[in-house]
């Protein structure tokens, strides 16, 4: 039985269609939920795409993080359901309080799109279980506001935690402090990423395949939520 994942379009998403791709790719049934829609219509995870959702007015994010969809993306998040947010969804998704800190304007103030270097920090989330713990990985950066802030005490809990999921390597594109790229909640089954794994799935249009691994990573992590969910049930 396939997995269902869900990708939701906001106006002014540019990249649902690029993340719904990948989902297929990766071997997923993937379902277009609209922002107006607060039914999740059955799915198993959710991914956030990139974008300028509402135009970025009044703050990346702001306004999308009040969504009909996103009230029901909130309470499923808080019961597990996995949800990955990417680029304007990691901003959405720390609006929505499912992740701690914010995305401020690049310390260049320029939009920064090259591909990017990265190090998988954390292989204990949803999306990053198919990773290998220090792996590097290439997948695009373009954004404008995508440089991550905390307060100390955010940030060190992180690093305790083990939350911070990958960091730039080989350069900072946008200032991150830290050089945090991506960040999970306690849970691990929320993952908020700035660069742009649905960009690097296919050989022709990517630098790598290295983006794959977010969305295989969280179909073998429901396949196995399932097996364990069909085993206690036949105890």
């Amino acid at each position: 039985m396939s997995m269902r994942i869900g990708v939701v379009t906001f106006p002014g998403s540019l990249d649902d269609g690029d993340a719904a791709r990948a989902a297929r790719i990766a071997g997923a049934d993937v379902v277009r939920l609209w922002h107006g829609d607060p039914d999740l219509h059955g799915v198993d995870a959710v991914v956030l795409p990139g974008g300028f959702s509402y135009g970025d007015a009044l703050r990346c994010g702001a306004i999308a993080r009040f969504a009909p969809v996103m009230e029901t993306i909130v309470d499923a998040a808080r019961g597990g359901l996995p949800v990955l947010g990417i680029c304007n969804g990691f901003q959405i998704l720390c609006e929505a309080h499912l992740l701690p800190g914010a995305l401020t304007r690049n310390q260049h103030l320029h939009f920064r799109n090259r591909d990017q270097f990265l190090r998988v920090e954390s292989t204990d989330t949803a999306w990053t279980n198919n990773f290998t713990g220090g792996q590097e990985i290439l997948i695009p950066v373009k954004n404008g506001e995508g440089c991550f802030v905390a307060d100390e005490r955010t940030l060190d809990q992180l690093e305790a935690e083990g939350r911070v999921v990958a960091r730039y390597i080989r350069g900072n594109p946008n200032g991150s402090q830290r050089d945090i790229a991506a960040i999970t909640n306690e849970a691990g089954n929320v993952v908020g990423i700035m660069p742009h794994p649905e960009h690097a799935v296919e050989q022709l249009t990517g630098p790598s395949l290295d983006g794959l691994g977010f969305f295989t990573s969280v179909l073998r992590a429901l396949a196995g939520s399932t097996a364990g969910a069909q085993a206690g049930g036949h105890q």
